[in-house]
């Protein structure tokens, strides 16, 4: 995702705070602390996203992440598991937002997992922790809701996310255009997973993002002792 702002320097920090208003992010130094996230982005080079300049992380980062606010789920989770969270998204803004939460950020790559420990220190995320896993290899169990964010086809989403949430959890997955195969695919792994796909939610434009959706799937029955599989597999042999 790119993102391409045209607000003067110093304009990003007065539009993040707008942004958090607009979303009911009323958590003390909320704002301080995703501008410190925003600011480790621009000065880190080993920071693993494109989007860097703390102006355009505004849009693409952050108001990205918050807008899953406002679904119920994620208001009432007392346990989120944010897989292939990458820089830290929608992962650390979810924490921030959402102190009385534990926010597991799971990540298989050592460089990002390095990267993601100075991450929740900018941000000062106390409510967040660095998993250095693969969501295959992880032994959670009992995850109220699956974030994940740019990472796979949503049929492979299912298959990550089944076996980390409890029953009645949450898989919330960030797409941008609707493609009918790929939703049919994803249905068709879920009721092999134990999820039921549920809701789409059509997210408004904006800049950096002309077409985003929120991909909802609840865990109806217990999955298959299966899964599961082995690292790899998911995308290898999709269901």
């Amino acid at each position: 995702m790119q993102g391409v702002s045209s607000a003067a320097p110093d304009d990003w920090r007065l539009r993040l705070d707008a942004v958090l208003r607009a979303h009911g992010v009323d958590t003390p130094d909320a704002g301080a602390r995703l501008a410190s996230l925003l600011e480790l982005l621009a000065d880190d080079p080993t920071a693993p996203t494109t989007v860097t300049n703390p102006a355009d992380g505004v849009d693409v980062h952050i108001t990205d992440s918050l807008e899953a606010l406002a679904l119920p789920v994620l208001q009432e989770a007392g346990r989120i598991a944010d897989i292939g969270t990458g820089a830290g998204f929608p992962g650390i803004p979810l924490a921030v937002a959402l102190p009385a939460a534990r926010v597991d950020l799971v990540e298989s790559l050592g460089r990002k997992c390095a990267f993601l420990a100075r991450a929740v220190e900018a941000a000062r995320t106390p409510n967040a922790a660095v998993v250095c896993a693969r969501a295959e290899e992880w032994s959670a169990r009992d995850v109220d809701v699956v974030t994940v964010r740019a990472v796979a086809p949503l049929g492979v989403l299912a298959e990550y996310a089944a076996p980390l949430l409890r029953l009645g959890g949450t898989l919330v997955a960030w797409k941008g255009v609707r493609d009918a195969a790929e939703e049919a695919q994803g249905s068709a792994a879920a009721e092999v997973v134990g999820l039921e796909a549920g809701e789409i939610v059509t997210l408004a434009s904006r800049p950096g993002a002309d077409h985003r959706t929120l991909h909802l799937y609840r865990k109806v029955r217990p999955t298959p002792d299966r899964f599961p599989r082995r690292p790899g597999m998911a995308r290898k042999r999709p269901l």
